[in-house]
């Protein structure tokens, strides 16, 4: 090539797509390799030179050059286009939500999942019946002066004691996720030569979370006895994923370590995320063989759930690289974390004869880590109902947050009308959904109850409820007046009901 002038704009293509005709001129040098051991054995038993040039294709070749004499080799140029890749930027994760590119400059407005004050909604004050017991009527507000002091009850320090902490320096699988997997989490958007290479090897990291800057800190110190890809060398980097965010903005690299099975990269991975962010996402870091044309080779990777890491401790660990397991969507048994907390008031506990009829509150705060079938940021919801009324009229639902694997709802739906005796037999269902388009996709969802089973002595499938579920039901029930939090899984193994 004699200048930059010949090469290709592709700056509009994602990397996905990059790859992808990377593949396809990979399998086009496949096949020339293979025409040219073909026309080696035509010259060796074809004797006649006109014979030859009509079967070698020798004719339509003479005929390209005279029609293109100043033209350059298209593949060349598309090869060489892609290799030139324009410089990429770090972007924050906070510039995805607030849906800044890399070309556009950061703007002051406020991130849509920090908002507070949700609308109340006068279609939402619609009447509940249930077999005639009940006749509650869901409301719909966000919380604000009367509960302001709840939210705090919600943690918002990296450094506060977790009672089941990630212990630095211990091997971590990839089958240990909190999205219990059979297999990595990683599998379930990856692509990529996987298994070609035995895995092998260990690497050595730290982390750190930086509240001040709100930054996540990955040093990636070193590798060693990594597999050798090539003739008893590798050409290895490391590469980062916050997931289940799997977008080119969550992706971190380091440079590429020529001829070595132990590198050395001292090299940190910024991330810009705030705390509740990180409490909800995955760490997946792989080591990779680069491949100068084609796919890259895995070597191994390390996935450790933030959520449970000790973030006092900052040194530098050794992790012994595991293979990557492949999953289907079908083996998740949870697609992220539900924050909510609940609480009954009874009729007439707070004066004055007020209120009027039982209300239950249902306060949905904010979720964690959402996983959806695709992979990268998603446009959520949480609808509401509380069972056994199916009816459209029963049913409320959140905003729409958009952009975010964790996002804030900060949402609390009312329903009156409810006497104590009625919660043993009610069920308030939360379902998670993704909106695509004009599509919505189920993620998940939880359902408090007593879990027994039984609503008003008939057998019910969707009194499913498991033991957390049940637990913070009863607690609610048990302490009237009193918000009662909790973090729960949001499921995928709802029982069915009937709409």
């Amino acid at each position: 090539m004699e200048g930059e002038g010949e090469l290709l704009d592709l700056s509009h293509l994602s990397e996905a797509e990059q790859s992808s005709i990377l593949e396809v001129l990979l399998r086009d040098s496949e096949l020339r390799s293979r025409d040219d051991g073909r026309l080696r054995a035509l010259q060796q038993k074809e004797a006649d030179p006109v014979r030859l040039r009509s079967l070698s294709g020798a004719w339509f070749n003479e005929e390209r050059s005279k029609r293109h004499r100043d033209t350059k080799n298209g593949v060349d140029i598309v090869q060489a286009s892609i290799r030139r890749r324009k410089p990429r930027t770090d972007l924050p994760l906070s510039g995805v939500f607030n849906g800044q590119t890399e070309d556009a400059p950061p703007t002051n407005n406020k991130d849509p999942t920090c908002q507070i004050n949700d609308k109340k909604d006068e279609d939402d004050k619609r009447s509940y019946r249930s077999q005639n017991r009940l006749t509650p009527t869901p409301r719909t507000r966000s919380p604000n002066t009367q509960d302001s002091e709840d939210t705090h009850s919600v943690s918002s320090g990296v450094t506060d004691a977790d009672p089941t902490p990630l212990r630095p320096g211990s091997s971590v699988s990839s089958l240990q996720s909190n999205y219990t997997l059979s297999g990595s989490m990683m599998s379930l958007f990856s692509s990529g030569e996987f298994g070609a290479v035995e895995v092998k090897g260990r690497v050595l990291f730290s982390l750190d979370y930086d509240t001040q800057r709100e930054e996540l800190q990955i040093r990636v110190c070193r590798c060693e006895d990594l597999a050798a890809a090539r003739k008893n060398h590798s050409d290895p980097y490391v590469k980062a994923y916050l997931l289940p965010d799997k977008s080119s903005h969550s992706k971190k690299k380091t440079s590429v370590k020529k001829k070595t099975l132990s590198p050395v990269f001292d090299q940190t991975l910024k991330y810009k995320i705030s705390v509740s962010e990180v409490r909800g996402r995955t760490l997946n870091l792989s080591v990779w063989h680069a491949a100068p044309l084609g796919r890259n080779l895995f070597l191994g990777e390390v996935e450790l759930e933030l959520a449970h890491w000790d973030w006092k401790h900052t040194c530098s660990d050794w992790y012994q690289l595991q293979p990557r397991v492949q999953c289907s969507p079908e083996s998740i048994s949870s697609r992220g974390n539900i924050l909510l907390s609940i609480k009954f008031i009874p009729a007439g506990s707070e004066g004055g004869g007020l209120p009027l009829t039982g209300e239950l509150h249902i306060w949905l705060r904010e979720a964690q880590g959402l996983l959806s079938t695709k992979g990268g940021v998603v446009d959520s919801f949480i609808k509401s109902y509380v069972l056994p009324d199916t009816s459209r009229s029963s049913g409320q639902k959140t905003r729409v947050v958009k952009r975010s694997v964790s996002p804030t709802y900060n949402h609390t739906m009312v329903y009156d009308g409810f006497q104590p005796a009625d919660l043993r037999e009610a069920c308030a269902e939360l379902t998670v959904w993704h909106r695509e388009g004009l599509k919505t996709h189920l993620l998940g969802g939880v359902r408090l109850s007593r879990g027994t089973g039984l609503s008003y002595g008939v057998a019910v499938g969707w009194m499913d409820s498991t033991e957390e579920e049940a637990s913070i039901w009863n607690s609610m029930i048990l302490n009237p007046n009193h918000w009662m939090d909790t973090t729960l899984p949001i499921r995928t193994n709802l029982a069915d009901r009937p709409e």
